[in-house]
């Protein structure tokens, strides 16, 4: 339905265009003029132009020719911005084929070839107005709100726009990644309309959403992407870790049992269920073994977090010299009390990373029987799967550790009674960034907030 209302947005601007193109003329030769318009001939061109003029701005609003609501606002103007640039690839080239064409089919008893001349120039320049309007209308929708283009298809946009015939290759791309998220988006929000009243998310006890090392949950920067938004929209309750970014495992999961304990307080649930990223499945571990909470957690699963270390870690740590560390460390500090922490400490994270200091800590730390653990692993398939620095340590990773997703091998992520290996058979992989929507990407066979909606899903079911 989609494709036959686009044809025929795109039959109607072609019409419009080429009626145009031929009015014009004749209204500026006189012998044409007189021959051409007699007072009904007139009053019927007339009301043709205002009749068209109001098709155009129909289109130009609603390219898609319909005003019944299928997705959310922004995937709207999404929508319509990709259905405009398609709308004016089609017309552009339609209306240049005419321009060349019609010259040699039709033979004109003109009177005035300088008023005959002043007229097609006149009408070309209409045409490449009414072009321009459906593709700024178009283009600045798409780049307002699309979030699969990114940083670098909007710049390569505007870079390769001056640039003739390959702008065209260009947009024609820019038209495919967003009219492919248009779809895909309408689709997710038409599945949660569907299934909004199962509220597949609700479970027993609130989610606790904790983040991994070198990042905060949402003072400057949303860690989890548009996954709470997915989860909320279909029923779940979250609230989220909080604790530094960078700092001791020992020192997090107190920060962690410290805000388990204050939501139990808050809000009666008895308890929660911990979905931990990275190092934050390391601090949650320690705040339910070795701070008392573990009366208060129903179950944690733990997303891509090196239970075993990282081997890596500990050659580079052997490897870079002490007054190096140091400097790098004291940087790094810096830039993280800025972003909220009260005391980063960059090299006790790191440190708590490696393959010996993990070995250590699982002798020390045992599961408690009451929790459920389970463990989500995934790995990239090549090395530019992953964007940086994912991408340059992969190699290292794969080296000392086996498979991996940049950062955390396979292995190193299996934890609990149940693990859940992901990986997609052929393209980029799923690396550490996906697993919590970094960069937003839409990525072939591994529909991220769906995953998480199912885990929660069989949270639930379990009776969590």
């Amino acid at each position: 339905m989609d494709h036959i209302r686009k044809i025929i947005s795109a039959l109607i601007l072609f019409a419009e265009m080429s009626i145009l193109y031929i009015l014009i003329p004749c209204i500026t030769d006189p012998v044409l003029r007189q021959a051409a318009f007699t007072p009904d001939r007139t009053t019927a061109a007339v009301m043709a132009c205002i009749v068209g003029f109001l098709l155009f701005l129909f289109i130009n609003l609603f390219p898609r020719l319909t005003l019944r609501r299928t997705a959310g606002r922004r995937n709207r103007i999404l929508e319509d911005g990709a259905a405009l640039l398609q709308l004016f690839i089609a017309t552009a080239i339609a209306e240049s084929l005419f321009v060349i064409v019609y010259p040699f089919f039709i033979k004109l008893n003109v009177s005035d070839n300088t008023a005959y001349g002043f007229g097609r120039l006149l009408s070309i320049l209409l045409l490449v107005l009414m072009e321009s309007v459906l593709f700024w209308n178009g283009i600045i929708r798409v780049y307002a709100t699309s979030v699969q283009l990114g940083v670098k298809w909007r710049v390569i946009g505007i870079v390769c726009g001056w640039i003739p015939l390959l702008n065209i290759l260009v947009l024609c791309r820019i038209i495919s990644i967003t009219a492919n998220e248009a779809a895909f988006e309408k689709e997710k929000y038409l599945l949660d309309q569907v299934r909004a009243e199962s509220r597949l998310c609700e479970t027993k006890y609130p989610l606790l959403m904790v983040h991994g090392v070198f990042f905060r949950d949402f003072r400057f920067f949303n860690y989890w992407g548009r996954i709470p938004h997915a989860l909320k929209q279909n029923g779940a309750v979250i609230y989220y870790g909080s604790q530094q970014s960078a700092a001791s495992v020992a020192d997090c999961g107190q920060e962690l049992a410290e805000r388990i304990r204050s939501i139990i307080q808050e809000t009666g649930c008895e308890k929660v269920n911990i979905i931990a990223h990275s190092k934050g499945g390391l601090d949650s571990r320690y705040a339910i073994s070795a701070c008392g909470v573990s009366p208060y957690v129903a179950s944690l699963t733990t997303i891509n977090t090196p239970h075993r270390g990282c081997i890596f870690a500990d050659y580079l740590l052997e490897k870079i010299p002490e007054k190096v560390q140091k400097s790098v460390a004291r940087k790094y500090n810096a830039a993280l009390k800025k972003f909220g922490d009260a005391d980063p400490d960059f090299l006790s994270a790191v440190r708590d990373l490696t393959a010996s200091a993990c070995e250590c800590r699982n002798e020390t730390l045992p599961n408690c029987p009451d929790v459920y653990y389970q463990s989500v692993g995934t790995k990239m398939n090549c090395a530019i799967s992953g964007r940086f620095p994912l991408n340059m340590a992969y190699p290292l990773v794969k080296h000392f550790d086996g498979a991996n997703d940049g950062l955390v091998s396979l292995e190193s992520a299996v934890w609990g009674e149940d693990f859940i290996s992901l990986a997609v058979p052929e393209g980029r992989g799923i690396s550490h960034g996906d697993m919590i929507d970094l960069n937003r990407e839409n990525i072939c066979g591994f529909d991220v907030r769906e995953f998480y909606v199912n885990l929660v899903r069989d949270l639930k079911e379990r009776g969590f």
